[in-house]
């Protein structure tokens, strides 16, 4: 099924997405949209609050990372700012990493024992191998 960013974003609000419309590439859009619509770090607070409820009730509540999720919000909107006023799929075409290799990209910033520890689970954990630029 596909949902209009509008519609999208509503659903997400209401948390009325199943898990179909949710892949990968459904949290960067979903993260790309509140980049666009709010200021950082409310986009942050919404979306990563949001995947985590929708994690629980998907039933997979040990999936969701806060850390990883901020991060690659961060990015996103560093990404964002120096190619704005793209749509969707433009901002993909230009940053294939972000959906073929999202742990690539992290990688460079945090040691996976970083990203996977406990703590990132629940928050924000600052990158331990090179700072996001923002």
């Amino acid at each position: 099924m596909q949902l209009d960013e509008r519609t999208f974003l509503e659903r997400f609000e209401a948390r009325d997405l199943s898990p179909a419309a949710f892949d990968h590439r459904g949290h960067l859009w979903m993260a790309w949209a509140h980049l666009r619509h709010f200021p950082l770090d409310d986009a942050i607070g919404r979306v990563c609050v949001g995947i985590r409820e929708l994690a629980i009730r998907f039933g997979a509540p040990d999936k969701f990372n806060w850390t990883l999720t901020e991060a690659l919000m961060r990015i996103m909107a560093a990404r964002l700012r120096a190619q704005p006023e793209q749509g969707f799929d433009s901002f993909l075409e230009r940053n294939p990493d972000l959906v073929e290799d999202a742990r690539g990209v992290l990688a460079h910033h945090y040691s996976a024992e970083r990203l996977d520890a406990d703590a990132a689970r629940r928050a924000w954990v600052a990158p331990d191998l090179a700072p996001i630029g923002e």
